[in-house]
């Protein structure tokens, strides 16, 4: 089960942290990070945690966005902060994990509206 939250208005150049409970059986090696869909725009991926660990960040988010997270007992406190923000970042922020094992098997937060006013 994934529960975002912390999504609002904010002017552009301003930061905003958005975060998400992810509880359930979920492994170190699960590839758990944020996605986005902007209005008329396909689901893109903006962070993510790879299944040894390492992060990797996509097209503009490099830079000005930091994911993390925090383990506590059977969840995980996934956080996106996000900087100098644009209007163009303007979108639902959708936190998901892949439990899959021999192919992908992803399960989604509701999505947190992020708006950044110009």
């Amino acid at each position: 089960q994934l529960q975002a939250s912390g999504g609002g208005l904010v002017q552009s150049g301003g930061s905003l942290r958005i975060s998400c409970t992810v509880s359930g059986t979920i492994r170190s090696f699960n590839p758990m990070g944020w996605y986005r869909q902007a209005p008329g725009k396909q689901r893109e991926r903006v962070a993510i945690f790879n299944p040894d660990g390492s992060i990797a960040y996509y097209g503009s988010a490099k830079g000005r966005f930091t994911i993390s997270r925090v383990y506590a007992e059977n969840t995980v406190n996934l956080h996106l902060q996000m900087t100098n923000l644009k209007p163009e970042d303007t979108a639902v922020y959708f936190c998901n994990v892949d439990t899959g094992v021999s192919g992908p098997n992803h399960y989604w937060g509701q999505g947190t509206l992020v708006t950044v006013s110009s």
